[in-house]
């Protein structure tokens, strides 16, 4: 039967999708636009913790490029310095070199595992007190509070038409921040060329041009995330918040709502002060202190969410009302999951550390750190490495023999000059020479190495091919330290004919 008239599509106006959509969820659009957050000025216990902590930080990223530690005359006396000219990364006494680039990997690994730990303890206490873009973020706040005043002066002027006062107060702020940005990128230049020279270089006009680079990216990179993204940061950019979840359990010490005290919430004005029993309002007062002091927006009220960095501000906001209103504070409090619902029954509460995922966290931690430090203190001074020539693979001679050319580099990692005595074995060589260097009595040879170099040498060694085990006859070659005696081996082959 064929379709009726009024009943077959219209290919100029197709069918939606979903007809039980309303028009209104159809045009509801796919990303919500910023809502700017304006965090109140707080004081108290957990503000003073940030507080502490940002100076810190701040102190050791601009004070550490300038510390000096002597490793001699032949090295730089910077106590840490990346150096990539050298091809060396110096921490103080500890000294690393490209092909050392594991303990690198190690300190990340190490670093990875602390983040487990802290977070499946205290939640995100690093978000909170450590990440580099909590710390810009507040010190930005900082100097935004100062220059425009706080909450509701910074929303109002925000709103006010463009006049004078605006306009000095916007540009003073923006031009602090652009002064803190690039004192950010210059100081971490310093960690990689040393600091007092290229601090000169920099406003001479001398420095590199990746020097400048460096400087304007970063500068550019901290006053858009400190100064304008933000929370934004922490709730769209940063992955961490996404597997939280996954090291948290109700043991662990996060920032919590005591619901079952504060709820059903209401206005003072109409409220029973004196808790009975089965009270007509509970003790949050709906002033939303807390949410006004958050730095990514949200209302701790809700629960634990994922923007929530775990600051402690909201707490400090509302112990301050508590104090005002007479109420018992901690109504918003640093507890675990776990406690909060003892208390709700009155029962005992307690604070459990030793967990087995902590229990894991800390072995894997104590297990890295001691192949770390072990390696370090038993690694080697000397390190030795030998290429064979490819092309050609031997050489013949007019007496016959075949020649074999190598480029033998020893590794002296210490501050100070190195004699190391070369020899070969497992070869029944008829001759042994190193180009520059006069062979010792024994047919070894004397090789110098300066401090904290790499020494290149060539050899060449020479075999008559009837002795010869093959097309290729492994031996190797040996260096040896002359003051501790030291000793370091590389096994390599000799090519010749078939």
């Amino acid at each position: 039967m064929a379709m009726p008239q009024s009943q077959q599509p219209n290919p100029a106006h197709p069918a939606p999708h979903n007809d039980s959509l309303s028009e209104d969820d159809r045009d509801q659009p796919l990303f919500k636009a910023r809502d700017k957050v304006y965090p109140k000025r707080v004081s108290g216990y957990f503000r003073n913790l940030k507080w502490y902590a940002l100076i810190a930080l701040l102190g050791i990223y601009w004070v550490v490029p300038w510390l000096r530690w002597d490793r001699g005359p032949s090295a730089p006396d910077q106590a840490v310095l990346i150096d990539m000219d050298l091809g060396r990364a110096y921490f103080f006494f500890i000294e690393i070199w490209p092909q050392e680039v594991y303990y690198i990997t190690g300190l990340l690994i190490l670093a990875a595992i602390g983040l487990f730990l802290a977070t499946s303890l205290f939640g995100r206490i690093w978000c909170g007190y450590g990440c580099p873009q909590t710390v810009w973020t507040d010190l930005f706040m900082l100097v935004e509070r100062y220059i425009q005043g706080d909450r509701n002066a910074r929303a109002r002027l925000d709103k006010a038409r463009w006049t004078f006062e605006k306009i000095w107060k916007i540009g003073a702020t923006h031009l602090s921040w652009l002064v803190i940005s690039a004192a950010t990128g210059g100081a971490f230049v310093l960690y990689f060329n040393d600091a007092p020279t290229v601090l000169v270089d920099i406003f001479t006009g001398n420095a590199s041009l990746s020097v400048y680079v460096t400087i304007a990216s970063l500068t550019f990179s901290t006053y858009l995330l400190a100064g304008w993204a933000r929370e934004q940061v922490c709730t769209y950019m940063c992955p961490w918040p996404r597997f939280q979840s996954a090291m948290l359990d109700d043991e662990s010490m996060i920032v919590t709502y005591e619901g079952w005290r504060g709820e059903p919430r209401g206005p003072i004005k109409r409220r029973n002060l004196v808790r009975g029993e089965v009270p007509e309002v509970g003790h949050c007062i709906d002033c939303h202190a807390c949410f006004n002091v958050c730095p990514t927006g949200i209302d701790i009220r809700d629960g634990l969410q994922l923007e929530c960095i775990g600051c402690g501000l909201c707490i400090d906001a509302c112990n301050e009302m508590m104090d005002k209103v007479g109420f018992p504070r901690d109504l918003v409090r640093f507890d675990s999951v776990q406690n909060t619902q003892l208390r709700a029954q009155g029962k005992a509460t307690k604070i459990s550390i030793i967990r087995p995922r902590t229990i894991f966290y800390s072995f894997l931690l104590i297990l890295v750190t001691s192949v770390m430090a072990f390696g370090l203190m038993n690694r080697s001074t000397l390190e030795v490495s030998v290429l064979r020539d490819r092309n050609p693979l031997f050489v013949r001679l007019s007496d016959g023999d075949v020649r074999n050319g190598y480029t033998l580099k020893v590794l002296n990692k210490e501050q100070a000059l190195k004699t190391y005595t070369l020899q070969i074995s497992g070869l029944n060589a008829t001759d042994f020479q190193v180009i520059g260097q006069t062979p010792n009595q024994d047919g070894t040879f004397a090789l110098n190495v300066a401090p904290d170099r790499v020494g290149s040498f060539r050899v060449f060694i020479a075999a008559n091919p009837a002795k010869l085990d093959g097309d290729t006859t492994p031996f190797e070659f040996s260096v040896t330290d002359t003051d501790d005696n030291v000793r370091e081996t590389y096994d390599t082959v000799f090519a010749g004919p078939k």
